[in-house]
């Protein structure tokens, strides 16, 4: 070993393995989990929100590959039409439509509701992938609400309601909803929810993905006698376009630019970020937590304020009164 290390050529070469094997295994590690299960998904239907691009859309190609009616929802006509073509093409399947879908504005998700009630009169899974992050500077739906809460939030909230009686025909059925790690940073500001005293971009992103949480801790309890699981899930740190919103200026392109190495080490791709999504929807009904969170197709922890029942149920008021629902309907 002593004449290895005297050898300058041998050195390198021991160093350059080590080095070597060490970025393998941790690519592996931040590339995530594989979900292995196929089945035939022949009859179920899936509605995915956010379909047109990055994860939701490799999730309804591979759904659809299985034999599942999907439906992509997504705000832009023109892009919805092009994702549409070319899921059919990979999936190999004429089962995927299109219904537009732009969860920032209420009466575009009861629009994408009645259209959908209309056609199916049952739900096999739900899927609340759409989402925006880190908007750097405060923006309003067109209901008026904080941009990140109204759409990740609120517009899903919305369309799970006008959805769960398909998905009570359905049953045993699931609701998917993606949250993230940024949970983990973010906190419920009962007193200014939509940010107008003072708002921060991922302090905002990160309150909404928790409320992605909680509302799912209280689906799981309202629907369980109604065979309708609910699940959460954080999908990686994913090269998508979902970063829109930080690198929109070209000195932060140039910025990222320099540091696109380590970006790719520590990133999944679209496929490997979709694979959580793939083992809630696939894995079997009895398999599955009840509100459970899941990373890396495995069930793991959330943050202490993610399993407050209490803020679980101040939430669910809250959006009822935001989205002036009937308070007396669930």
């Amino acid at each position: 070993m002593n004449s290895i290390l005297e050898n300058p050529a041998q050195k390198w070469a021991l160093v350059a393995t080590g080095a070597s094997v060490l970025l393998y295994f941790g690519k592996k590690y931040f590339n995530g989990a594989t979900c292995n299960i196929k089945k035939d998904l022949s009859g179920k239907i899936v509605v995915i929100t956010g379909a047109n691009t990055g994860i939701g859309k490799y999730t309804a190609t591979i759904l659809a590959g299985l034999g599942a009616t999907v439906i992509i929802g997504c705000r832009s006509i023109e892009r919805g039409q092009k994702a549409l073509e070319e899921i059919k093409k990979d999936a190999n399947s004429d089962k995927v439509e299109f219904i537009q879908l732009d969860l920032a504005d209420t009466q575009s998700i009861r629009s994408f509701a009645k259209e959908f009630n209309s056609r199916y009169n049952r739900l096999d899974i739900l899927i609340n992938n759409a989402g925006v992050m880190a908007i750097l500077e405060r923006q309003r739906t067109k209901d008026g609400f904080e941009m990140q809460f109204g759409t990740n939030h609120l517009g899903h909230f919305l369309l799970t309601h006008l959805l769960i009686d398909a998905l009570k025909k359905a049953a045993p059925s699931r609701i998917i909803n993606l949250s993230s790690l940024a949970h983990t940073n973010g906190k419920m500001n009962w007193d200014d929810l939509m940010g107008e005293k003072s708002y921060g971009a991922l302090p905002a992103y990160g309150q909404s993905k928790l409320a992605n949480i909680l509302f799912t801790k209280k689906l799981a309890q309202l629907y369980e006698k109604d065979q309708i699981k609910s699940v959460c899930l954080h999908p990686g740190v994913i090269r998508t376009e979902l970063t829109r919103y930080i690198i929109n200026n070209p000195v932060k392109k140039a910025l990222f630019a320099l540091t696109t190495p380590a970006w790719w080490f520590i990133t999944r791709n679209v496929a490997q970020g979709a694979q959580t999504t793939l083992y809630c929807a696939l894995a079997d009904y009895d398999k599955l937590t009840n509100g459970g969170y899941y990373n890396n197709c495995a069930l793991a922890k959330e943050s202490k304020l993610a399993k407050r029942a209490e803020d679980a149920d101040r939430l669910w008021t809250e959006s009822f009164k935001l989205l002036k629902l009937d308070a007396g309907s669930k």
